[in-house]
């Protein structure tokens, strides 16, 4: 991931929202540059989250875990099974941004705690200390998703340890009196000061996207990496195309 980020290039996530290692492996199978494990929106445990990190290793595909709340214990979790990036949601202050990264990183640095024995089995990185190759390789990213966090934005982004600034741009539509509403002035506003944000202090840009005429659109402003759909939007749509497929044919 990071790899790929550095070169430029894109990364797409597959967006898992349900129990099913199936789907998730089908998904990794699929091209999908990584797994984004929905533990804010979904009924995603632990154990099926651990199971989809034993399902990618020896893979080229990573598994993220979105944590419904920014604190130590929440981060711990995750990064205990294995995870090799956080993403933490409205990182609304730098406070929360530096808190974040604390929670993924061992002491000195921050306070991770060293209970990670599932997850040293499971790391692709067989070459020295487990702790040492994490606080080398775990991704933090921040998701910016608020009016507060756009006033503020040039700290949050200026936070050491950060890797990725993630707009949440259906919650940030929302905080800015727009009912979710994409195709307005004062949102393009908004998403051009985290742009210019993260390209001033080197941060990877993300954000959620669905078709290529968006994404290519988008990597013209600086933007890498993608939440693509979910993998029950993926079967809807596959379903949708087929059964349209059949009732053309007359069947």
């Amino acid at each position: 991931m990071r790899a790929r980020l550095e070169a430029g290039q894109s990364v797409f996530a597959l967006t898992m929202t349900t129990n099913s290692l199936d789907a998730a492996v089908l998904g990794a199978r699929a091209g999908f540059h990584f797994l984004w494990a929905e533990m804010e929106h979904s009924p995603i445990t632990l154990e099926s989250l651990r199971a989809m990190v034993i399902g990618m290793h020896g893979t080229n595909v990573p598994v993220f875990a979105r944590v419904p709340v920014i604190d130590l214990w929440t981060a711990k979790r995750v990064l205990d099974q294995g995870v090799q990036g956080v993403i933490f949601p409205f990182t609304t202050s730098p406070e929360l941004a530096a808190r974040a990264v604390s929670a993924c990183k061992y002491p000195p640095v921050g306070r991770r705690g060293s209970g990670a024995t599932l997850a040293a089995m499971t790391w692709p990185d067989p070459v020295g200390p487990y702790h040492d190759s994490a606080d080398a390789n775990v991704m933090v990213m921040t998701v910016i998703e608020e009016a507060a966090a756009v006033e503020r934005i040039d700290e949050i982004a200026a936070t050491p340890g950060v890797d990725v600034l993630f707009i949440g741009t259906s919650d940030l539509s929302f905080s800015l009196g727009l009912r979710g509403r994409q195709n307005e002035p004062l949102l393009d506003e908004a998403i051009g000061k985290i742009v210019a944000a993260a390209k001033k202090h080197g941060k990877f840009l993300g954000r959620p996207g669905s078709n290529p005429d968006q994404l290519v659109r988008w990597r013209e402003q600086g933007f890498q990496l993608f939440q693509l759909v979910t993998e029950l939007v993926l079967m809807r749509n596959a379903a949708d195309r087929l059964m349209g497929d059949l009732r053309a044919a007359g069947l």
